[in-house]
């Protein structure tokens, strides 16, 4: 797709999105931030109004923090503690795989999520990073790229890609809310992914697009089945026993993830791509805490 013709649908989008961050936002109340000077209370010491506790002197300590009529009174030196004002951190990771755009509705609802944390992110003046992983490829994606429309999404197979997205080695800086956007659909064990989402003091919300047709499709009799990530194909003939064992194996590997967002204190929220984007989002997102609102 060329990149006047992506851009028209991708402006229509991120306008949509600008309009859905300021009724929802990434869920910033659920979490005390450390970072840049910013608007949202921290845990460091720092210049607020916000007066947290005392402590004892220490030498090196900011005099302009000693508590000087608690001195007058014992002959102590003692500081002022304050929660610092700071602007949180906020680590986007965009699974860029062929899944992520399997159908049209699925691809929009992908680049609305993005766009939906990319302006929830900027009206809360985080600090912004996003990072693009399609197998073993890890990138850094500038923000510029969306903001000027020149990032596309579609992207043909290539075989020599692993079928899992290499998650464990996007960088995530510390304290900071990171934010993966993928369908969930390849192998490996969860664990391994919701411990960098934890790492470092860090804050993790999962946000997987799903179409319906994906957790039962309508398959039957002799079809082509297509490996979109390798861009292989097969012919299979499909019987009920095989559906069968396909829609239970989708919903245990759903369960799984499930279950160990639960054990990792990370959010997960599945996000149709068959619904309204606002309305997708009310249905799990905001039950679940993905999102909250601003009031």
């Amino acid at each position: 797709m060329s990149t006047t013709a992506q851009e028209s649908p991708l402006r229509e989008i991120h306008a949509e999105m600008k309009g859905v961050a300021q009724r929802l936002r990434l869920p910033f109340r659920r979490h005390s931030w450390k970072g840049l000077a910013g608007n949202w209370l921290g845990v460091g010491i720092g210049s607020s109004i916000d007066f947290q506790d005392h402590r004892p002197y220490l030498p090196g300590d900011d005099p302009r923090y000693i508590d000087w009529q608690a001195y007058a009174r014992t002959g102590n030196y003692t500081m002022k503690l304050y929660r610092e004002e700071v602007s949180p951190r906020v680590d986007i990771i965009l699974d860029t795989s062929p899944s992520m755009s399997l159908t049209g509705a699925k691809r929009k609802r992908t680049l609305e999520l993005l766009y939906f944390t990319i302006e929830s992110a900027l009206l809360c003046h985080s600090s912004l990073r996003i990072v693009g992983v399609r197998g073993n490829k890890v990138e850094d994606l500038p923000l510029q790229l969306f903001l000027g429309y020149r990032w596309d999404l579609d992207a043909k197979p290539e075989a020599s890609l692993d079928a899992c997205p290499a998650f464990t080695r996007a960088a995530v800086r510390h304290g900071s809310m990171r934010i993966l956007i993928s369908d969930l659909l390849f192998p490996g064990a969860p664990d391994e992914f919701m411990r960098v989402l934890r790492s470092r003091r860090g804050r993790g919300v999962v946000l997987a697009p799903y179409l319906e047709s994906e957790s039962s499709p309508s398959w039957e009799g002799n079809v082509e089945l297509v490996d979109c990530e390798q861009g292989v194909s097969r012919k299979q003939r499909v019987v009920p026993e095989i559906h069968r064992k396909y829609v239970g194996a989708y919903r245990r590997h759903f369960d799984l993830w499930t279950s160990q967002a639960r054990t990792y204190d990370v959010i997960l929220a599945r996000v149709s791509a068959d619904l309204p984007f606002f309305d997708s989002m009310q249905h799990e997102a905001l039950r679940t805490g993905a999102v909250e609102t601003w009031s």
